[in-house]
C-alpha cells in the first residue's frame, strides 16, 4: 500500500467492444467498462462505508502517466457508486474534476493482474497489466456530488434478489449461486453489484428446482414464488433479468424487471457482453432505489 500527495479502462473479457446502451423508463445512459472487482455484497445487507469511495480499473505498468488516467476512471465510478445516479457516467462536466483526480486520492494500491504468471515474449515489465485500487477522500467526494447538484446515497441499500434467465441459444438456464456451470455469469454480477454498491443475492440450484425454474421461463412463474426462493437469505427487493442473445447483432438484448415499494419498473437495453450488460442493469436499479 503507498500513499499519494496530490492519477485504461479494463475491456471486458468476454468480447472487446464498447456495449450500446438503450434503456426504457429511464433516460438513456453512457456505457463503460472496467475490471471485475471482488464481491462486497451478500445477505447480511452491509455495505462497508468506505467501499463506496473505493473503486478499481485496470492500468499498463505503475507509471504516473496511466496511474493519472486510472484514477479518473475510477473517479466517475466512485461518484457513480455513492449517489446511486447511473446518469453520471459519461457526464461532461465530471471533466474538470477528472483532470484533477489525483488531489483527490487519499490511498492507492496495485495488484499484478496476472500475478504468478510469467510474461510473455512480447511483454516487457512496462507493459504488464496491474489492477489499481483507488480510495477516495469522503468529504470531497460529497463535496463535489453537492456542486453537480446529485446528493450522495449514504442510507441502508436494500438487499437485491437477482434471477437472471439467460438464453445464449436454444436452451435458457438461470444463474445460480452455487452452479459451476454459471460461474462466469455468478462472478460478472457479483463484481457488477460491487461497482455500484449494491448488496445482492443469486439464488442457489435447490431454490431455483424448487420454485420451477429449472423447467419453467420465469416470466412463467408466480413473481411471490420468486421472491420466496430467496427471501431466506436476506433478499428484500426482487430483480427479474431475461438476456437473450442476438446472432443478427451480436449483442445481448435484456429485460429488466425491477418491484419496488408497490410499484413495477421495467427497462430494456442491450449490451455486446453480459459483463456490461449486468453493470449498466443494476447501475439503473440502484438509481431507481436511491431516487435518483
Amino acid at each position: 500500500m503507498r500513499t499519494h500527495p496530490a492519477t485504461t479502462r479494463s475491456i471486458p473479457c468476454f468480447l472487446a467492444a464498447i456495449a450500446a446502451v438503450v434503456l426504457l423508463a429511464l433516460p438513456a445512459v453512457a456505457a463503460e467498462s472496467s475490471p471485475q472487482q471482488p464481491a462486497v455484497a451478500n445477505a447480511t445487507n452491509a455495505i462497508p462505508p468506505a467501499e463506496l469511495y473505493r473503486a478499481q480499473t485496470i492500468v499498463t505498468g505503475q507509471g504516473e502517466a496511466n496511474r493519472i488516467l486510472g484514477f479518473a476512471s475510477c473517479l466517475e465510478d466512485v461518484l457513480i457508486k455513492v449517489s446511486g445516479m447511473l446518469r453520471l457516467a459519461g457526464d461532461q462536466r465530471l471533466d474538470p474534476y477528472k483532470a484533477d483526480a489525483a488531489k483527490l486520492v487519499r490511498d492507492f494500491s496495485y495488484r499484478d493482474e496476472k500475478g504468478g504468471k510469467p510474461k510473455n515474449d512480447e511483454q516487457g515489465t512496462r507493459d504488464r497489466s496491474f489492477i489499481l485500487t483507488a480510495e477516495f477522500d469522503e468529504a470531497a467526494i460529497n463535496g463535489m456530488l453537492a456542486r453537480l447538484g446529485v446528493n450522495p446515497w449514504l442510507t441502508r441499500r436494500p438487499v437485491l434478489g437477482v434471477f437472471v434467465e439467460m438464453q445464449p441459444g436454444t436452451r435458457p438456464y438461470v444463474v445460480a449461486g452455487d452452479a459451476k456451470e454459471t460461474d462466469l455469469q455468478r462472478a460478472a454480477l457479483l463484481a457488477a453489484a460491487a461497482k455500484r454498491g449494491m448488496p445482492i443475492v443469486l439464488p442457489d440450484a435447490a431454490a431455483l428446482a424448487g420454485v420451477g425454474a429449472n423447467q419453467l421461463a420465469l416470466a412463467a412463474i408466480v413473481p411471490a414464488k420468486i421472491a420466496e426462493a430467496v427471501a431466506g437469505r436476506g433478499a428484500e427487493v426482487v430483480l427479474i433479468v431475461r438476456m437473450v442473445w442476438d446472432d443478427q447483432e451480436l449483442r445481448w438484448n435484456s429485460d429488466w424487471q425491477l418491484d419496488w415499494q408497490g410499484k413495477i419498473q421495467q427497462w430494456q437495453l442491450t449490451a455486446v457482453t453480459f459483463d456490461e450488460a449486468f453493470r449498466q442493469g443494476i447501475g439503473a436499479a440502484a438509481q431507481i432505489l436511491a431516487g435518483q
